[in-house]
């Protein structure tokens, strides 16, 4: 298998530079475009054949050096007992907003296998064919709760806000379902055969560096520390988090993930030495021309392979009018590119 990614993750001498990209498999492909006029994105999610075929798409079409299981955050939160559905264009949309008491005690822990064995028997049939390591994944605790609470998406999360100062602890009681329903259903997917899970916490950047000190970051710390034994590397990521990246490494993410607006070098000098950074391309640069876009995927390089354990990747998801070429042209440049032998890039004489 193809390593390197995982290499990376663990701060380790790698020969070239890994690259995946956050929605890598997606309505930018036309494939997977077609496969879509006859499935819901949840029907693919269901299907394992299916779902493991699109999942392996941007591997064999952009030749990444990691693939991440094709689902959606939202798919355990129907399995606490909350239905929901993916609208085209919005998002997930709630059948019935938690608000009260009687609704977060109304959510139920589950048993992965029991209640998503569809997920499992995707994963373990990825793990055994695939030719890169298998990333899965969960939704962090404030973005799923944000989704939860206000029903949808939202620009200011005013009543997810107002329940965390209000009702501290009516929230700290829906952040610890949260985060060991999400430890749970990370360590089911560990040990069906990812090598590598991400928690994405896309919206935590909405809150001030105290407020998710005293009423995000323990139910973090909560999560990663129940799924640290089994050794996967932990990739923490949310957009307009650069005043948080500190915590996420202090939290105990293996990785952490960078949006587009904080520069790589900054960013490492965040979070310290003793973590690997992931990121962090513009996803706006992809429609670029190769020349411009070529400049802007260097200088991320640049900055990023100034310390060991770097991951090329997006500062967010690919956007779904990207074109392919503009994907598998970076790839190319990345593979290409020669990270600074002191540190961390390897022959691969030294790597035998």
């Amino acid at each position: 298998m193809n390593d390197r990614f995982l290499r990376a993750c663990r701060r380790q001498p790698v020969d070239r530079v890994p690259v995946w990209f956050m929605r890598q498999a997606g309505r930018y492909d036309p494939e997977y475009r077609a496969i879509r006029q006859s499935y819901t994105l949840l029907d693919i999610c269901r299907e394992p054949e299916l779902c493991a075929r699109v999942t392996r798409m941007p591997v064999d079409q952009l030749g990444v050096d990691a693939a991440i299981l094709f689902s959606d955050i939202m798919v355990p939160i129907g399995a606490m007992g909350m239905p929901f559905s993916l609208q085209e264009n919005v998002g997930p949309v709630m059948e019935r907003p938690l608000r009260s008491e009687e609704d977060v005690e109304g959510l139920r822990l589950f048993h992965p296998e029991e209640a998503l064995p569809y997920v499992l028997e995707t994963i373990r049939h990825l793990a055994t064919t695939l030719p890169v390591p298998l990333i899965g994944f969960a939704g962090g605790p404030f973005t799923l709760a944000s989704y939860m609470v206000e029903g949808g998406p939202s620009r200011d999360y005013a009543r997810t806000k107002a329940m965390m100062l209000a009702r501290p602890d009516l929230w700290h009681r829906l952040m610890d379902k949260l985060a060991r329903a999400m430890a749970g259903y990370l360590r089911a997917q560990i040990q069906a055969g990812c090598a590598a899970v991400q928690i994405f916490d896309s919206w935590v950047g909405s809150l001030s560096v105290h407020t998710f000190r005293a009423h995000v970051k323990p139910h973090i710390q909560q999560l990663m520390a129940e799924i640290a034994d089994l050794g996967a590397p932990i990739i923490y990521f949310g957009v307009q988090t650069g005043e948080l990246l500190a915590d996420f490494a202090e939290a105990g993410a293996t990785v952490v993930g960078v949006d587009w607006r904080t520069p790589l070098d900054r960013a490492r000098k965040r979070v310290g030495a003793s973590v690997a950074l992931q990121g962090n391309l513009d996803p706006v640069s992809l429609f670029a021309p190769p020349e411009a876009l070529r400049r802007e995927v260097e200088t991320v390089l640049q900055l990023g392979c100034q310390s060991p354990g770097y991951i090329f990747n997006l500062g967010h998801g690919v956007k779904p009018t990207t074109d392919l070429a503009q994907l598998q042209r970076v790839v190319e440049w990345v593979h290409g590119f020669d990270p600074i032998p002191s540190v961390g890039s390897a022959t691969k004489e030294e790597l035998a």
